[in-house]
């Protein structure tokens, strides 16, 4: 069967990568009779470009013009087999993705069987930074991932897993695909052998398409994972370090495309941290698309008053990893604050302190400011050690 999105991508070179593409045939799915006005309003296009592209999945065979735009039974075929959609719950998916949805109210027993699970979880260890994400906050994120349309049919990586999202995606997909369904898989990738083994267990029990793989994200992801992924969560070690480190890793799990969303929940910090994120951002290649702030709950984590913001961000043509292989650097909350760095600048070679007695008390503000010398913001660790 022949691969819509592929065949307008190589005809059309759109700025906005591919993904649009298989955005707008979907909106034709499930809008049959659909206006090019109304088109370009759900996928966020220029009406030339909605309708440039719509005259080309019409010549291709997989829309009808006809009455407005709907899918061809070609069309239809190829949605329902090779992205996934086949044996949804239609009307179920139409209110969870409408933008002012009471997805609680839809979902209220996915979230019943989920509070049980998230009860018997283990325990977090907040010296790798882990903390307790409610249940419900972990079944937003897979209906935001869901309306983002990174689910059905995908690949979803997990960067970390101890707030569960595998699980709640893998409930989520359960309940749209009563009869079952065989297109998304997700991965789970973490150091945290507990986590591992009851998310793997919990999967087992329920049914649900998750696979979990023990790794120090010090390391570079293995080969096989690399280049493979539509999306991936992250809910990382709040230190700029942990979430360029936690980042970097997702972004070689990829697939090589524009518009690939990264789900990333980060405590709310301050102006001049937000800076030096946004910094990363931009170094490597990352828009961000949506914020969310106070999007994320969490029991018992009154440093970040039980709340954290949720980015979502999208890759470009620029994107790439800032760390491509082993890290070096400290990475959880405790080891900045224990540790004096020693930083080299990239450009002209001066030495700066980072940390407790050093010359700037964070990398960031490091980044901020600049070098002292030549104000470039690229810096190497060179030596750490404990104070």
């Amino acid at each position: 069967m022949k691969n819509y999105v592929d065949e307008i991508s190589a005809n059309v070179r759109l700025e906005e990568g591919s993904a649009v593409i298989e955005q707008l045939l979907l909106e034709c799915y499930f809008s049959p009779g659909i206006s090019t006005k109304e088109l370009a309003r759900k996928t966020l296009l220029p009406v030339p470009v909605a309708a440039a592209i719509k005259k080309e999945l019409v010549k291709a065979g997989a829309l009808t013009q006809e009455n407005g735009t709907r899918c061809s039974s070609a069309g239809t075929a190829w949605i329902q087999q090779e992205l996934g959609y086949g044996g949804l719950n239609r009307s179920l998916y139409l209110k969870l993705t409408a933008g002012d949805a009471d997805w609680r109210a839809e979902l209220a027993d996915v979230l019943s069987e989920l509070q049980e699970i998230f009860r018997l979880r283990p325990q977090v260890d907040v010296r790798i930074d882990q903390s307790k994400c409610t249940a419900e906050t972990s079944l937003r994120r897979a209906v935001l991932c869901l309306k983002q349309q990174t689910l059905i049919g995908k690949r979803v990586l997990c960067i970390g897993d101890d707030d569960l999202v595998s699980v709640s995606l893998g409930f989520l997909l359960r309940k749209l695909f009563p009869e079952g369904h065989s297109k998304t898989s997700i991965d789970v990738v973490d150091i945290d052998e507990r986590f591992l083994s009851y998310i793997g267990e919990t999967a087992a029990r329920e049914g649900l398409p998750i696979q979990c793989r023990r790794w120090d994200l010090r390391q570079p992801l293995a080969e096989e994972w690399q280049g493979q992924y539509d999306c991936f969560f992250t809910d990382p070690p709040y230190t700029l370090q942990g979430m360029t480190l936690f980042l970097s890793r997702g972004i070689s799990g990829l697939k090589k495309r524009k518009g690939a969303p990264i789900f990333l929940s980060f405590a709310h910090k301050s102006p001049e941290f937000m800076l030096a994120m946004q910094r990363e951002f931009v170094r490597m290649g990352l828009m961000v698309s949506a914020t969310f702030p106070r999007f994320n709950e969490y029991e018992g984590a009154e440093m970040i008053a039980n709340r954290s913001q949720m980015i979502v961000l999208k890759t470009t043509e620029q994107t790439r990893s800032e760390y491509a292989g082993a890290f070096e650097d400290v990475l959880y909350t405790g080891e900045v604050k224990r540790t004096l760095r020693t930083y080299r600048c990239q450009q002209c070679g001066e030495a700066v302190y980072v940390g407790f007695q050093g010359d700037v008390p964070t990398i960031e503000q490091l980044k901020n400011q600049g070098c002292p010398r030549c104000k470039n913001d690229t810096f190497q660790l060179i030596e750490k050690k404990s104070v």
